[in-house]
């Protein structure tokens, strides 16, 4: 048996309205890249958030929802390429933190048609880290669903705006399953559809 449980705060799964503060903490140092402090500042006041939350247990959906959704208001064209780098952040601290050495070391080892499976019950079942009160549906090994994302919730859009989901999808599989797997967004609720959908594919 793969030990493929992440180390995460007591009963989490049974919040609702909650999500990872790292859909917030990991996006700060990518705007401040991006546009130093300045912009840092100015999403952060968008979204009515004037204190980093801490990185210990959860924090509540909406002003991180609003964090993602004042970038893509602000700068609209370079809100995915930095939605994306913190998504792949996200992931990284995922590695490093919440998902034992020893169970990524299987995972590296096993065929890749196992290690999808077995890393994708395990994606299941810590949803709340990046879906919140949204709807998390494995539909196969390599097919995830997120219906009432609240990251987009409210939103229109007429193409996919999940980049820091996507990311955080692609940079797991690619680290613990196959490096030749990428990950994309084939249908959003900011589009009209039911829920977010992700494919990871070998490309």
């Amino acid at each position: 048996m793969v030990p493929t449980r992440w180390r995460t705060p007591e009963d989490a799964h049974q919040t609702t309205g909650l999500i990872g503060p790292n859909a917030v903490l990991q996006m700060l140092p990518v705007l401040e890249q991006a546009g130093g402090a300045a912009l840092r500042d100015q999403v952060m006041a968008a979204a009515g958030i004037f204190t980093p939350p801490s990185d210990a247990g959860l924090m509540a959906e909406a002003p991180a929802a609003r964090m993602h959704q004042a970038l893509r208001r602000i700068d609209p064209e370079l809100a995915p390429a930095l939605a994306w780098a913190a998504g792949v952040r996200t992931a990284e601290y995922i590695l490093a933190n919440r998902i034992p050495r020893p169970a990524q070391i299987v995972l590296r080892l096993l065929p890749s048609a196992i290690a999808a499976r077995l890393l994708s019950q395990a994606v299941a079942r810590h949803a709340w880290t990046f879906a919140g009160s949204g709807q998390f549906r494995v539909v196969a090994p390599l097919v995830f669903e997120i219906a009432r994302n609240p990251i987009v919730r409210g939103e229109v859009s007429d193409s996919p705006l999940c980049h820091w989901h996507s990311a955080v999808f692609e940079t797991l599989f690619r680290r613990l399953v196959d490096d030749r797997l990428r990950c994309r967004e084939v249908a959003c609720c900011a589009m009209g559809d039911p829920a977010c959908r992700f494919v990871l594919l070998r490309g």
